[in-house]
């Protein structure tokens, strides 16, 4: 399994990924909003502009994006997402990092290993305080965040969506 910044080289599994997600109905969390292109280069750009707080487009905030993809095949089975700060939504509902796996390929630990192979990359980035944020009956998101070291702090109410998120702080000050 490898963690690797998107690039073209992946396109038909990038869009492959998004298919799956599109089909099942399912949220494709940390994704850089992949559900609307249905063209990888163009998300690729958005994903570029996402590196500098300059180019970052109104209301989003600098984040890297990461793919996880399973070498024997070169199939994208994860996506996962740090975004560098918070503004007020991601401070009260999404958290530093989304991350999504592939319909698919659940329950197969990749969710797990993403979210351990990424943390070192937020301490990189100077977050030693890292929030996980998941809906409360998402039982596969919250193992994945308590496996990885994540303490419950609260849940909230997101009137958007309708539904109580759980906060989950992972400390890397360690």
């Amino acid at each position: 399994m490898k963690l690797i910044w998107p690039t073209i080289e992946y396109d038909k599994s990038i869009q492959a990924y998004r298919r799956e997600f599109l089909e099942s109905g399912d949220s494709m969390d940390g994704s850089s909003s992949l559900p609307e292109f249905d063209n990888t280069q163009d998300w690729l750009k958005r994903i570029e502009a996402c590196k500098m707080p300059e180019t970052t487009p109104h209301l989003l905030v600098p984040a890297t994006q990461y793919i996880y993809v399973r070498e024997t095949d070169n199939k994208v089975v994860g996506m996962i997402q740090i975004r560098h700060y918070f503004n007020d939504y991601l401070e009260k509902y999404g958290g530093h990092i989304g991350y999504s796996t592939a319909p698919s390929e659940r329950r197969k630990g990749y969710a797990s290993q993403m979210l351990a192979r990424v943390l070192p990359e937020c301490v990189d980035l100077g977050i030693d305080r890292v929030l996980i944020t998941c809906d409360q009956d998402n039982e596969g998101s919250k193992r994945t965040i308590l496996s990885n070291g994540g303490v419950f702090e609260s849940a909230v109410y997101e009137p958007e969506s309708k539904v109580y998120v759980e906060r989950y702080w992972i400390d890397l000050s360690k």
